[in-house]
C-alpha cells in the first residue's frame, strides 16, 4: 500500500516587475506590443533589460505589430482547468511583425482543431475588453484569415 499526502506548491509572495517588464505590461493594457531595440538593431519581444548577446543594459523600447507568424507550436487537445482556454488550443511561439524574436502565447484556431494549425500561419492578437496590464490581456492569438499560411 502506497502512502500519500496532499501537497500544495504555492508562491505566496509578490514580485515587482521592474521598469522594462512594467512598460511592456502597460503597453499590453493599452493594446500595444513593445519590444526592446539592441545596439545591433534587433527588436526583442518580450523585452529584456539586458542584451542577451552583449550583456549591455537596454533602454530603447519600440512598438511592434499585434500580428505575426507562428514559428512553432504544440497542440493541447484536453485543456486543464488552469489553462487559458477551456477548449483545444495551441501553445505557440509567435514572431510579431517588426520583432526579431518570438513570444509564447495561446492560439485559438476556432472550429476544425489541430488541422487548422500550422507553422508559418499568420495570426493576430485578440484583446480582452477589460485589460489590467498582464500578459493575459491578450486573450489569445487567432488566424488572420483562412488563407494566412506562409510556408
Amino acid at each position: 500500500m502506497a502512502l500519500t499526502a496532499p501537497y500544495v506548491l504555492e508562491y505566496t509572495y509578490r514580485r515587482s516587475v521592474g521598469p522594462v517588464v512594467g512598460q511592456f505590461l502597460t503597453g499590453l493594457r493599452d493594446q500595444k506590443f513593445l519590444g526592446m531595440k539592441t545596439s545591433s538593431g534587433r527588436i526583442l519581444v518580450p523585452p529584456p533589460e539586458n542584451d542577451p548577446e552583449t550583456g549591455e543594459t537596454l533602454s530603447e523600447m519600440v512598438a511592434v505589430g499585434d500580428a505575426g507568424v507562428v514559428t512553432t507550436w504544440s497542440w493541447v487537445s484536453a485543456p486543464r482547468k488552469n489553462h487559458p482556454l477551456q477548449k483545444p488550443f495551441a501553445w505557440a511561439l509567435v514572431k510579431l511583425d517588426g520583432a526579431d524574436t518570438a513570444m509564447l502565447h495561446v492560439v485559438d484556431v476556432g472550429e476544425g482543431g489541430m488541422e487548422k494549425m500550422s507553422t508559418g500561419m499568420r495570426v493576430r492578437a485578440r484583446w480582452k475588453a477589460e485589460r489590467i496590464g498582464h500578459v493575459t490581456d491578450v486573450a489569445c492569438f487567432e488566424p488572420e484569415s483562412p488563407q494566412a499560411v506562409t510556408r
